[in-house]
């Protein structure tokens, strides 16, 4: 995948709604939510607990179906009304909070097999793209070890890989880096944005962690609490690559406080509304 490979990836979210069992307990996730996020776009997607933000990475995904409205990939439909939940493909890779490595393989075999499986590549010819990734990604010297014989870092480190191996248009990442302590997870921002920056891919990408939405992002999208919308679109100005002094500038700091009031202000609200059900 070439660094200027940033002409596709575009993602549309038209009018979306999500009605979970709407025959039963009814719960709208989501209500009327738009979002456009260009092709070799980082998107951070940020709001309170449980306001939504999975819900559009499944649609995206091909997870669950949506209720209402229209998901587009480089102006292409995904789902609609005439079909309400995406066919799932190597074009949108996934990358979960919890680990999904197969802990039977290495981790040059975990990389090497989605092109396996698909047909794509023959079993050698996987391998060898496999170990010239983790390469790349700086894990040459422990492609032949299992996952539960290195780092988690490492071990999140090679199942972007493992996503990036197929090509794809867009990375969906679900809190990638929650449980990691600082360090670590400083290591992982600094790893991700080198792949960023020698791919390009668009990366659509949920967070708690304000700091790291302002660091990796493009722009930031504050949904509202549920049923979640677009509160405010944060545009990170700051000029790539980045480096871990950019975490002291003056407009870091701006931009961090200001989405830290909008998500503040949605928090109250997703708090208020659970002390009246309560009642």
């Amino acid at each position: 995948m070439s660094a200027t490979a940033n002409t596709k990836g575009a993602i549309s979210i038209r009018n979306l709604t999500k009605i979970y069992d709407p025959d039963g307990v009814n719960v709208m996730a989501v209500d009327n939510c738009s979002l456009e996020i260009a092709a070799g776009e980082v998107c951070m997607i940020v709001g309170p607990s449980g306001c939504g933000k999975t819900t559009l990475l499944n649609g995206i995904a091909g997870f669950h179906s949506i209720t209402e409205g229209e998901i587009y990939l480089d102006d292409e439909l995904l789902c609609g009304p005439s079909k309400p939940k995406a066919d799932q493909g190597a074009d949108r890779m996934v990358v979960f909070q919890h680990g999904a490595l197969f802990p039977w393989k290495t981790l040059s075999e975990n990389v090497a097999y989605g092109p396996m499986v698909q047909g794509v590549l023959k079993k050698n010819e996987a391998l060898e793209k496999a170990g010239h990734m983790l390469a790349e990604a700086g894990l040459g010297d422990v492609g032949h070890k299992y996952p539960g014989e290195v780092s988690s870092g490492m071990a999140r480190r090679a199942e972007i890989v493992r996503a990036l191996i197929n090509d794809p248009k867009v990375l969906l990442l679900d809190e990638p880096y929650r449980a990691m302590d600082s360090l670590t997870k400083s290591i992982m921002h600094e790893a991700l944005l080198e792949v960023y920056d020698r791919t390009k891919v668009t990366i659509f990408f949920i967070t708690h962690d304000l700091e790291e939405a302002i660091f990796l992002g493009d722009r930031v999208a504050i949904m509202t609490t549920r049923p979640a919308t677009i509160k405010k679109i944060v545009d990170v100005k700051i000029p790539r690559p980045r480096s871990y002094e950019t975490l002291s500038s003056e407009e870091f700091r701006k931009l961090v406080d200001e989405t830290k009031e909008a998500v503040h202000e949605e928090a109250i609200k997703a708090f208020e509304a659970g002390e009246r059900e309560l009642a």
